[in-house]
């Protein structure tokens, strides 16, 4: 990729991001010294930190598995969220359907391009959701529908999940295995909802694949031509 114009782009990224946490800090202060509610200094120190201890672990964590994937995408990507159940498998999909690889110069621009449209798609169905709402909430708060709500997200994981864990089986293998292990510890012996964990297990999963896939490749059990 050009010199000038990858850093033009990091250049563009760093500064759409920190306008971004400006945008993001001045609605809750905008609105509090507008009303004049602000709240006890000692209730908001400790409501931050008990904040900065969930989710600092995984932001790092997001932040060291998902920018290598998305590259100069991940500037876009972390300003508009949804990460894990919406950019990073938009930018997945795109690549493995223009046969190019993450973390290179192709990769990078397609992976650009899924995470502008997903959150272009996004914003549309947004703003057409906010003129639905009310006419469809009647429908949408129907007891027969909301199985079917709790379950959108395992759906989709599951359809993407599955392509990958079918042409990839043997890769899959260790890490699925984990993944029900702990989640049956975690959720039956420690009482922890596995949802409020799910963060930190990325960079555990992610280091399982690695170290599982090096032990396959040395054992003779993968070639390089299988993960490609």
């Amino acid at each position: 990729m050009n010199t000038s114009y990858n850093d033009s782009l990091h250049r563009l990224g760093r500064i759409a991001c920190s306008a971004a946490l400006v945008l993001i800090i001045m609605v809750p202060l905008t609105v509090s010294m507008r009303y004049d509610i602000f709240p006890p200094f000692r209730n908001f120190i400790g409501g931050f930190f008990q904040a900065v201890m969930i989710y600092l672990p995984i932001s790092i964590a997001e932040f060291l598995t998902f920018v290598p994937i998305l590259g100069s995408g991940a500037y876009l990507a972390f300003i508009t969220g949804n990460l894990t159940n919406l950019k990073i498998p938009c930018a997945v999909v795109a690549m493995e359907n223009a046969n190019v690889k993450p973390a290179t110069d192709e990769g990078e621009v397609i992976a650009i391009l899924a995470v502008a449209s997903s959150s272009i798609t996004t914003i549309m169905i947004i703003f057409f959701g906010m003129l639905l709402i009310f006419p469809l909430m009647p429908l949408l708060n129907h007891e027969y529908l909301k199985p079917a709500f709790d379950n959108v997200l395992p759906a989709l994981f599951g359809a993407l999940g599955a392509y990958f864990f079918i042409k990839h089986w043997k890769l899959a293998v260790s890490p699925l295995l984990f993944s029900i292990v702990a989640a049956f510890i975690i959720i039956h012996l420690t009482g922890i909802q596995f949802s409020s964990i799910q963060g930190l297990l990325i960079p555990i999963l992610g280091g399982i694949s690695v170290v599982s896939a090096l032990a396959l490749y040395k054992k003779g059990w993968i070639k390089k031509e299988d993960v490609e």
